[in-house]
């Protein structure tokens, strides 16, 4: 356990074990898989993604379908437990704790099509790949994720992380999150410097992250007796630091109380790695240029081009413009009633991490079905999403809640609002194997 923190005195072994897989820590424990009726169907699913929602998929739909062909697009031979690289970029995993091959989760009945989705053309029930090959569809569920858009800041490519120009980034990939660790510690063996850190103009997945590698990287610089040797600064381009009020205000008195420099609506526009400084575009003002020694980045990030210029997206003008258009509570598109959502694709408030895809993967599949048997869709999302936010090495406040930012609280024994060695334990031990769980289709 750290130093100089409180344990959550309350919390007994017992209380701790009820974190186990069987309990599906990754969301409420009554949203488990196994509570649906094997539905028979010839029809041919389509799934665009072989990511945490369309393995998800892939693994229920084989279960309650008989006699429906399932075909799973994507190009990615790895999968990665994600939610597991800010450990890694904060030095507390090794790589390999994250790493699996797709095919070790994708059912043997699965049609696995290695391509990518160039254009979406629901009129027609139709995909068309890169490649120029089609494959129909009866129905389609669209689990593509989203793109980390490093592109529209000037001078950034990912490639310069890790190599020594003070440039790290845990979105970028595994190996990223490995090389900004080894930045991280680059910086810290200086003694002094100045960190920079920053949230996105955009939605993105997993928004908690950015604020997790800052205070990881604060821990790691308080433990060497010279914290005020270092300088950190946070950017926001909006002036919040987080969706959910009562955590935006916890962070912005944990920055003051820990020596963070906020700068509310900045947003990272260029980055010049050879002269180590970032530029930042100042709402209402000039633009500002700061010296570094590391820089975080926390990109743009939008769905991918193919879905954007689709009729699948929401239009310039509508909310979520870009992003794919579902119903927030059913997961249905509006316009075409055989194109479902899941994952980080979907526009909707927040919604975009591990635990939100456990939270969507139930609803969508009971709603499938049903409109599969011509039923009503009554399985309804409420907005679950979670977050072990991070505040240390060692500590974690466990951040669940749904739309209007309502906390939902799946743990009588844990106390949203306060910090806790046990939600450390539970993002470092255990969350991983309930993680695997969801993708078989078990929770």
């Amino acid at each position: 356990m750290p130093k100089n923190f409180l344990p959550f005195e309350s919390v007994s072994r017992r209380d701790l074990l009820k974190f186990g897989v069987g309990a599906g820590v990754v969301g409420p424990l009554a949203l488990t898989a196994g509570s649906v009726k094997a539905v028979n169907t010839k029809a041919h699913v389509v799934i665009v993604g072989a990511g945490a929602g369309g393995i998800s998929m892939a693994n229920r739909l084989t279960n309650s379908l008989q006699g429906a062909k399932i075909t799973i697009i994507d190009t990615r031979e790895k999968h990665y437990y994600q939610p597991g690289w800010t450990l890694v970029a904060s030095g507390v995993w090794n790589q390999a704790k994250t790493e699996t091959q797709v095919s070790d989760w994708l059912p043997k009945s699965v049609n696995w099509v290695k391509g990518k989705v160039a254009e979406y053309d629901p009129e027609n029930n139709q995909v068309v790949l890169e490649t120029g090959q089609t494959v129909a569809y009866d129905q389609l569920i669209v689990a593509s994720g989203l793109q980390l858009r490093y592109d529209l800041i000037e001078g950034m490519d990912v490639g310069l992380i890790g190599q020594g120009k003070g440039i790290g980034s845990v979105y970028a990939s595994l190996d990223a999150a490995a090389a900004t660790n080894t930045e991280i510690k680059r910086w810290i063996s200086k003694g002094s410097g100045t960190g920079l850190f920053n949230l996105p103009p955009t939605a993105l997945k997993c928004a908690g992250a950015p604020l997790k590698m800052t205070f990881t990287t604060l821990h790691r610089l308080e433990d060497t007796g010279r914290r005020d040797d270092f300088n950190v600064e946070f950017m926001t381009p909006s002036g919040k630091l987080f969706g959910v009020p009562f955590y935006n205000d916890f962070v912005k008195q944990r920055f003051s109380d820990q020596g963070v420099t906020r700068n509310d609506f900045w947003t990272l526009k260029a980055v010049d790695a050879d002269a180590k400084k970032a530029t930042y575009s100042v709402k209402g003002g000039e633009d500002q240029v700061k010296d570094y020694d590391f820089l975080h980045v926390v990109p743009p990030m939008t769905a991918g081009a193919a879905l954007e210029n689709s009729p699948l997206a929401f239009q310039p003008g509508e909310s979520f413009t870009g992003w794919m258009k579902v119903d927030r509570e059913t997961l249905q598109n509006p316009d075409y009633p055989n194109v479902w959502g899941i994952g980080d694709v979907m526009g909707m408030p927040s919604n975009k991490t591990a635990a939100s895809v456990k939270m969507h993967a139930k609803v969508l599949e009971e709603n499938f079905l049903a409109s599969l048997q011509g039923k009503p869709l009554t399985a309804k999302h409420n907005g679950y999403t979670s977050c072990p936010l991070i505040t240390g090495i060692g500590k974690a406040m466990l951040v669940e809640f749904g739309w209007d930012s309502k906390l939902l609280p799946s743990f009588s024994f844990i106390d949203p609002k306060q910090e806790s060695w046990t939600v450390w334990v539970m993002k470092e031990r255990m969350l991983r194997p309930a993680y695997y769980a969801m993708l078989e289709g078990k929770i």
